[in-house]
């Protein structure tokens, strides 16, 4: 066995002894290397109490060289890869797990958060370029038709500007950003909390089917691993690390996806929250995150969302205008004298002039105006409102001037 196959096997195999995330196989890694680190923990020599007896109830399954074979084999069957920290392809951005600490952790999910030791991969892109521009879209299983819809969108408005989306592969919120990505042609990962062979939910096989044909399915587990719920908040931490930033669309007040988002404010990366009906439970989670961390910013749509991650001064997000109206683009004075006019008779000259507050020069001046664009009608006893079928009409007309310019002839 080369050199490289056994670091690869090595690695495998403490996947499978203790579960990912596992600091003290980390650190052992980090100072032994994986092959000899595999050689102290089977030698019952495991710096603490629990990761020897960890080891110990696995040992008791089988022999760990022996299952990482047949776990790499069975990859091999399944089309799948394994890619570890000496390929190029390794997607450098989870090493910012190093430095996660988490306020007020008590569980072991929020205390074993150390970077992954491998990946399965099926799907042909590489993994690194495949995260290297990418953006996690997360959010409850039970999801609303809204949260559903902005999943979609936002989905697909990232794919279509060259951003991976990335989710697990839930109902509700993970399964509507992936399919808003496949549906703009674009890129997604799905990450998942099991065995690439038995990838949950079963109602969604069809969908991991597209998105390995097109983009990657991605795990920390060997294949043959269940969906067992703790991997589940394990896997949330790779979700969180491996993007540019990450999206909570909707999540209730007790929510693994709030978790992940903690765990993108804890390793440094923009955190966006989508706001909710405030009478709705699937987005209690998303206020309380709002209000709870000053870093989380508040998204609405796509363009939120890539000034948030993309490049300083270049992805900025238009200001929200509400629609212009037609009498937007008068000036003051013509503005006046469109306002002076009754909603249901026609007065004379004089009487719009003094209810303007303007000379009698001006107001002909701008009631000629305001005729041309049809929001006036001069009738034999004065001047009126146009009826608002023509004012509708006019609507996307614009001014030929607003300014002052000659005057037209008084009327006769």
């Amino acid at each position: 066995m080369t050199g490289r196959a056994e670091r690869l096997m090595a690695r495998v195999a403490l996947t499978w002894l203790a579960e990912p995330g596992t600091w003290s196989v980390h650190r052992l890694v980090d100072q032994l290397g994986p092959v000899a680190a595999l050689d102290l923990l089977l030698a019952g020599e495991a710096p603490d109490r629990a990761l020897r007896a960890a080891v110990a109830a696995r040992s008791a399954e089988g022999e760990a060289r022996a299952v990482a074979e047949q776990a790499l084999a069975r990859t091999e069957r399944l089309g799948a890869r394994v890619v570890t920290p000496d390929d190029e392809d390794w997607p450098a951005r989870v090493a910012d797990l190093r430095a996660l600490r988490l306020s007020g952790a008590g569980r072991r999910v929020d205390l074993e958060t150390a970077p992954p030791l491998c990946f399965w991969v099926r799907g042909a892109w590489p993994l690194g370029e495949a995260l290297a521009r990418s953006v996690a879209v997360v959010g409850a299983r039970a999801a609303t038709p809204y949260g559903t819809h902005v999943a979609t969108e936002l989905g697909y408005g990232l794919a279509e500007r060259d951003w991976t989306v990335v989710s697990g592969g839930a109902f509700g919120i993970d399964s509507a950003a992936h399919r808003g990505a496949l549906t703009a042609g674009g890129l997604t990962v799905a990450v998942l909390a099991c065995g690439l062979d038995r990838p949950y939910p079963m109602g969604n096989a069809a969908l991991f089917d597209r998105i390995a044909e097109t983009g990657l399915l991605v795990s920390e587990w060997m294949p043959g691993a269940e969906p067992l719920r703790p991997r589940f908040l394990i896997r949330n931490r790779v979700i969180a690390a491996a993007t540019v930033g990450t999206v909570l669309v909707e999540a209730a007040a007790r929510s693994g996806a709030t978790q992940t988002l903690n765990r993108a404010i804890g390793v440094g990366r923009p955190a966006m929250v989508v706001p909710g009906p405030v009478t709705s439970a699937m987005s209690v989670g998303a206020h309380e995150a709002l209000r709870e961390h000053h870093r989380a910013r508040l998204v609405t749509g796509t363009a939120h969302v890539l000034e948030e991650v993309g490049r300083i001064g270049y992805d900025l997000a238009p200001p929200a205008r509400a629609p212009e109206r037609p009498r937007d683009r008068l000036d003051d004075e013509a503005a006046q004298v469109l306002e002076a006019l009754p909603r249901r008779k026609a007065i004379g000259l004089e009487r719009v002039a003094a209810r303007a507050g303007v000379d009698l020069r001006t107001a002909m001046r701008k009631l000629s105006m305001l005729e041309e664009l049809a929001m006036v009608v001069r009738r034999y006893d004065g001047y009126a409102l146009a009826p608002p079928a023509e004012r509708s009409t006019a609507a996307g007309r614009a001014p030929t001037t607003a300014g002052p310019g000659p005057s037209p002839a008084p009327p006769s």
